[in-house]
């Protein structure tokens, strides 16, 4: 909770502010002949040195600005109320000079040291020569000591900014450095997920696929020995062959996901590859429209022409049944520091974000009659070329696929 406007002041109020007052309030006890407009004068530098730093508006260039011409002109006001050039608080022109020097540049600490300088020696208009000497000396030593006041101020506060600047790019590069090691961390678990769960599909598919033989075996005796009469026994023979077709084709599945890839890479064009991939969905999705758009500074590179068209035609495949009939699908490459970026991109329904995180995971699937083991393939051929494959979706507007493959790869 953010609590009452007054407790979140207490909570901004810092050790410099009490110090501030207090300086402020030695000022005014310490003045000779003080009056009420001495006081305002003073308590009014006092809430502008301040407040400065805790009001939002003034933390940006033009309201350093006016933070700036408040305090000329409150200093004006309390040097020329108190004797003119020969009062005792010309020292308060410091303020304004060091909080330029802090937050800006040494052009504009300059500039605004002349500037205070000059304002000081503005009240020698006021003087009456033929009463008073004026010590010039003191006069020019009190101008340099504001811009040697100012000078070490920009100085002091380069330092902090460089030390800042220094100490952001440490935090990116850690940030950086700890949002690769999420990924390395990620890839490892799937890894270790695919292995696991590659070795209980190789070892159910081995089991499974003899008694489906002899289901199926059975299932053809009983077709030729059955009466021709018998129209219902044969529609069921029927039914269990096609269904142990489809269990056998399921078991295939699951030993390509379980098999280790034997990937051979060879120098190939990546844009072939890709139209060998796009043509057979093409063919499966015809009122799909697939643009191609390809970077033509991918040269040949090294990858498994074979098994990256399987790639391609799955996430291509996965695009154009997202997509509504008439819709399109775009496939672009790209290069980008010694890596080849495929992106296909689709404006269908999207991805839930709660199914982002799992979506390469083997079995995990949307579809009513999928296994969900296409992605899961996608990522192993993926991680076996030395690549990445990442995935951006918003639910209604469409996902991008995309796929990093590196180039300097040995062939």
């Amino acid at each position: 909770m953010a609590g009452p406007p007054l407790t979140r002041w207490m909570r901004r109020i810092r050790p410099q502010d009490v110090v501030w007052l207090f300086l402020f309030l030695l000022l005014a006890i310490m003045s000779e002949n003080g009056d009420a407009s001495l006081y305002a004068m003073l308590a009014a530098l006092a809430a502008v040195q301040i407040l400065e730093s805790k009001i939002a508006a003034l933390a940006s260039t033009r309201g350093r600005i006016l933070g700036l011409v408040l305090k000329f002109a409150i200093c004006y006001l309390l040097i020329g109320y108190t004797h003119g050039i020969e009062s005792p608080y010309w020292l308060v022109l410091l303020l304004p000079v060091v909080s330029v020097a802090t937050a800006f540049g040494i052009l504009g600490t300059v500039l605004v040291a002349l500037l205070a300088g000059l304002t000081y020696l503005s009240f020698l208009l006021y003087v009456d020569w033929s009463r008073y000497e004026i010590d010039a000396q003191a006069l020019t030593g009190r101008i340099i000591f504001l811009m040697m006041a100012g000078n070490l101020a920009n100085t002091l506060a380069e330092d902090l900014r460089i030390q800042s600047l220094k100490s952001r790019r440490t935090a990116d590069q850690l940030a950086a450095a700890n949002s690769q090691l999420q990924e390395a961390e990620e890839a490892v678990r799937r890894s270790d997920r695919l292995a696991a769960l590659g070795q209980l599909s190789a070892g159910l598919a081995h089991e499974l696929r003899n008694p489906l033989g002899t289901i199926r075996a059975s299932a053809e005796m009983l077709h030729r020995n059955l009466s021709t009469e018998n129209d219902v026994a044969h529609e069921v023979a029927g039914f269990i062959s096609t269904e142990v077709d489809r269990a056998n084709s399921l078991i295939t599945r699951f030993l390509q996901f379980a098999r280790p890839l034997e990937v051979r890479p060879e120098r190939a064009d990546l844009g072939q590859v890709l139209d060998r991939a796009i043509a057979l969905v093409e063919r499966e999705a015809p009122q799909i429209t697939i643009y191609r758009n390809y970077s033509p500074d991918i040269p040949p590179f090294p990858i498994d022409s074979e098994l990256l068209e399987r790639v391609f035609y799955n996430l291509a495949l996965n695009a154009a049944q997202a997509t509504a009939p008439g819709g399109a699908v775009t496939v672009k490459t790209r290069a980008a520091e010694g890596t080849a970026e495929i992106a296909v991109i689709d404006r269908g329904g999207g991805i839930e974000p709660k199914h982002l995180s799992t979506i390469f995971n083997p079995f995990f699937t949307t579809k009513p009659e999928g296994v969900g083991l296409g992605l899961a393939i996608v990522a192993k051929i993926v991680d076996e070329h030395g690549g990445k494959i990442a995935v951006e979706s918003e639910p209604g507007k469409g996902s991008v696929f995309r796929v990093l493959l590196p180039m300097d790869r040995p062939a």
